[in-house]
């Protein structure tokens, strides 16, 4: 009996050093998943960088009271900005058309929001030809961005 039981005590001694580096292996691991997910959404811009960008090829100033009655309104279509992304856009919307949920529109409330400029000019295309039938003009974007930046918890 005690021959068991000190082979046990034995498997045990050698199983613990590996189930520590398997441990330590994971954790490893884990972090470098964390960091490479992290590193695929860092961002190459802000939300008052991009304001700035798009006032600037408007050569005029963002309004954020323009661009909210710019969100929240139809555009001669059945559809505002409004009906998808929420008004105020603080929480998660939804797809008038497919349901999917998306993410809150407002940077104060998102803070990837508008921190990827090819992300930003691929969705401003997408959503204003939904909208409006056309592509936003630079003053369009410029203040709808100062709405959106003027929303504050």
């Amino acid at each position: 009996m005690s021959f068991l039981l000190n082979r046990a005590r034995r498997a045990r001694r050698a199983t613990v050093p590996t189930l520590r580096a398997t441990l330590l292996a994971t954790g490893l691991a884990l972090c470098a998943s964390v960091s490479l997910s992290v590193s695929a959404w860092a961002a190459d811009t802000s939300p008052a960088a991009q304001q700035a960008r798009f006032s600037a090829e408007a050569k005029a100033p963002a309004d954020a009271e323009r661009g909210r009655v710019f969100f929240t309104s139809r555009q001669g279509g059945e559809w505002s900005c409004a009906s998808c992304h929420g008004n105020p856009p603080t929480a998660q919307g939804k797809h008038a058309n497919t349901g999917k949920l998306i993410k809150p529109l407002a940077p104060a409330f998102n803070p990837m929001a508008f921190t990827d400029s090819a992300r930003v000019d691929k969705w401003f295309r997408r959503n204003c030809n939904d909208v409006l039938k056309r592509e936003c003009s630079p003053g369009e974007k410029a203040d709808v961005l100062a709405w959106l930046n003027s929303l504050k918890p």
